[in-house]
């Protein structure tokens, strides 16, 4: 790993980078063409593709272990995915369509970023070959899984795979922190102004997001229903030391290279945040989107829908 402490225009960078992954992966978890090949493989209309397409390296460890890996989703509902994977296909079939369609995706749709990640694919493995793996499971799975040595895809993978250590990092924080799996998502929810939707869309029911404030309140995070000054800045201490943490890999990949990689997937924000406006709804893929709410990729459905929803 590069040496040496995280500056401001390397914290701004990695927190850039991290949005430019989120809308080149997050546009293929809802596409048409991936659940229809997902579908293809047996699969009842398709269920569970975002949970089984992420998490097809890990599918062969069980439902607790890719609930576990994805900290904020209902365990019940990652288990329902996973069951009906395995009943229906199998993890290595569900990682080859999920490819075959983000190559398809890609030229068909946001053609623009090809050459970009065929050039950068030989670094950005370079890169995840020497990031630590250690509790990152979910990360480590990506980097072991097959790969293509050259092509938009394996860059793609590549990026996905930076942005699963991402994640991986994110989580282990939020444990460092004591902060759960509903908690995490009112956190969120309140950093984004959502209104309450996003730990419900993770599968957050009344009692359950009602025990999470009771225990926000009881650290002083929230007050009356509403994460307060406190949660708000506690939250944001979490990102910018994961944009941190997170640095040391797009360094290793170089200031030109991180740029470029940026750059050409900035110029299509609006179009990979339309596609999952078209696709899901306009609130899904929260990570995707700007926090601006002045900025088109914001959202397209905000609404105060407090905690009880």
């Amino acid at each position: 790993m590069a040496d040496g402490p995280v500056d401001d225009d390397w914290l701004a960078l990695s927190a850039a980078a991290a949005l430019a992954s989120h809308r080149l992966v997050g546009w293929t978890y809802w596409d048409p063409g991936a659940i229809a090949a997902y579908t293809a493989l047996g699969v009842p209309g398709g269920f569970g593709f975002y949970v089984n397409s992420r998490a097809a390296p890990l599918l062969a460890a069980g439902p607790e272990a890719v609930a576990a890996a994805y900290f904020s989703i209902h365990p019940g509902f990652v288990a329902a995915c996973v069951n009906t994977a395995h009943a229906h296909t199998t993890p290595q079939d569900i990682f080859d369509a999920r490819c075959a369609s983000v190559a398809d995706g890609l030229d068909r749709l946001f053609p623009e970023v090809c050459d970009t990640l065929a050039a950068l694919a030989g670094s950005l493995w370079e890169v995840v070959d020497g990031l630590e793996s250690g509790g990152r499971v979910l990360f480590a799975c990506h980097r072991g899984a097959p790969r293509p040595k050259t092509g938009a895809l394996s860059g793609w993978l590549a990026v996905n795979a930076l942005r699963e250590w991402r994640g991986d990092t994110h989580f282990a924080l939020l444990v460092a922190e004591d902060i759960g799996r509903v908690e995490a998502g009112i956190l969120d929810d309140a950093r984004r102004r959502y209104g309450g939707w996003i730990p419900r869309s993770r599968g957050a029911d009344d009692a359950e997001l009602d025990a999470a404030f009771d225990r926000l309140e009881r650290r002083g995070l929230a007050a009356d229903g509403e994460v307060n000054a406190a949660g708000l800045a506690l939250r944001d201490d979490i990102e910018k030391r994961t944009d941190a943490l997170c640095a040391s890999g797009w360094r290793n990949l170089g200031v030109q290279r991180t740029e470029t990689l940026v750059a050409v997937v900035d110029a299509l924000s609006e179009r990979f945040v339309a596609r999952i406006d078209a696709t899901a709804g306009a609130n899904w893929m929260p990570a995707a989107r700007s926090l601006d709410p002045a900025d088109p990729t914001r959202s397209g459905a905000l609404h105060e829908l407090g905690h009880h929803g």
